[in-house]
């Protein structure tokens, strides 16, 4: 995929982390692999684009490669089509440093998304991977960590 470029990571109270963000009409590859190199720099497992400044409903996730093999994935128009149980984590958060949060998430989930080239995706994830995803689409509709209630 190339290298990308580091792109400045958006800090809380930034008023964009709040932005509900717009679909995405064409898959930018420019900015996916930006993101990647953003995200693995942080270090993080998740990057969403209002993260970096735009505000378009793509994120980008590897959930493992910090333990292991690393899983890339790129998320353009994601869509939660199900969600059942429920798990609670101590999440962090690039835009927040420092101020992790327990918060409880759907244990499994089901969606529909666009990859980087442009291929219709469906799945199903559970556990880290799940939270994981659900924190980030959090960030496409304006909603961080310190807007979940801390979960016991």
């Amino acid at each position: 995929m190339g290298e990308g470029r580091l792109r400045e990571i958006v800090l809380y109270p930034d008023p964009r982390l709040a932005e509900i963000c717009a679909p995405v009409l064409e898959v930018d590859q420019d900015l996916i692999r930006d993101m990647f190199a953003t995200m693995y720099a942080a270090p993080g497992r998740g990057l969403a684009a209002p993260q970096v400044g735009v505000m378009h409903r793509v994120f980008v996730m590897d959930a493992s490669w910090k333990e292991g093999a690393p899983t890339p994935m790129a998320f353009v128009n994601p869509e939660l089509l199900s969600a059942e149980g429920a798990q609670v984590n101590e999440e962090g958060c690039l835009s927040i440093p420092d101020t992790p949060r327990r918060v409880e998430r759907p244990a499994k989930i089901e969606v529909m998304w666009l990859d980087q080239t442009g291929a219709q995706k469906r799945g199903a994830f559970e556990g880290f991977e799940a939270a994981c995803i659900a924190h980030e689409m959090d960030h496409l509709d304006g909603r961080l960590i310190l807007d979940h209630p801390e979960a016991p």
